[in-house]
């Protein structure tokens, strides 16, 4: 008898053995990858979402076996409340810790935004909220803090031409406010340097007038070898004391510009308006890049005061104003543009 109850008590042993190890493989399994399949998946969480909101996201793109495991596995390393918010790239070929670890760790998806050299706030503002970053009101009103205008020591309504023009990289949650802090470090960190003050200082200009001059620089043309000539023509007029009559300032005044500059547009009575009032206009009219920065810093010498456009991205460059008048006519065909000075 007491032979039988050994037998009976090792096989209920052996059974118990064999379901510890069978559940324990089951279990090492809920942890392990969905697949080795590794293509990215983006994850959102959301602000206010629970453990089990996301875990039911995670399960939902397939990229858990065991939602239980992993609100196990959660609970285990006490991360159970350290969930981000925020995009995260994940993909099923990551373990149920692998993705516990990324969703904790605050790592979140970065969205590319490019900002080209050029672009005003309104038109940065289009940009982020086509991005899902920031509504264009939050970014425009982010755009005229007090605060951040102070740090440069400015007496502005607004950064107009201090978001430096760049490809960032954001959260989706990071924010109006963040955004334009980044964009205004990054000008500081690029244009406030030593050398950029020492020159601006040597030619008897400020850093204000200098971002200024760069921004009209910006906007007259999109030609590298053609800046520094430009810069030429904007300086010799300043030294002489000419208007600068320069036409993307008197756009940048005139409210819902439909692309077309009229006679009457070169008589409105705005400080920006360069064709009636003299020297440069009372701040930047956009985002210049590094490239027309320099050039508003180092103008090639040249003996010309006027520039006309060729009508194909290029100029034709005068150092009269017959010469500028015949140019007008030859390459502003019925007078449809407006670019001579």
């Amino acid at each position: 008898m007491l032979s039988g109850k050994i037998v009976s008590l090792a096989a209920t042993g052996l059974v118990l053995v064999i379901i510890i190890f069978v559940s324990g493989i089951f279990t090492l399994g809920a942890f392990l990858p969905v697949s080795d399949d590794t293509r990215k998946i983006i994850i959102e969480v959301e602000p206010g979402m629970t453990l089990q909101q996301v875990t039911q996201r995670l399960a939902k793109n397939r990229l858990l076996k065991s939602p239980r495991a992993f609100r196990a596995l959660a609970w285990l390393k006490g991360k159970e409340s350290q969930i981000q918010v925020g995009e995260f790239e994940l993909s099923p070929s990551l373990s149920a810790g692998e993705i516990l670890e990324i969703v904790t760790s605050g790592k979140t998806y970065l969205r590319p935004v490019t900002i080209p050299e050029g672009y005003r706030i309104t038109e940065m503002a289009v940009v982020f909220a086509h991005s899902g970053l920031a509504k264009e009101e939050q970014f425009i009103h982010e755009a005229g803090n007090p605060k951040l205008i102070a740090s440069l020591n400015l007496h502005t309504e607004n950064l107009e031409g201090y978001l430096f023009p760049e490809t960032y990289h954001f959260g989706k949650y990071i924010g109006a406010k963040n955004i334009v802090k980044a964009m205004l470090d990054t000008f500081k960190q690029r244009v406030l340097k030593p050398e950029i003050l020492k020159r601006a200082e040597e030619m008897g200009m400020t850093i204000h007038e200098i971002i200024t001059l760069a921004s009209l620089i910006e906007k007259e043309t999109g030609l590298e070898t053609e800046r520094k000539l430009i810069s030429s023509v904007f300086h010799n007029r300043l030294k002489k004391k000419m208007l600068l009559q320069t036409d993307p300032a008197v756009i940048y005044a005139i409210k819902n510009f439909d692309g077309n500059i009229r006679k009457k547009d070169l008589s409105v009575d705005s400080p920006y308006n360069t064709y009636k009032y003299p020297g440069l206009p009372p701040g930047p009219i956009a985002s210049p890049g590094m490239e027309s920065i320099i050039a508003a810093l180092n103008p090639v010498e040249s003996p010309y005061l006027y520039f006309v456009s060729r009508q194909d991205g290029s100029h034709h460059f005068s150092k009269t104003l017959t010469g500028h008048n015949r140019a007008v006519r030859r390459y502003q065909l019925r007078g449809r543009s407006r670019n001579g000075r």
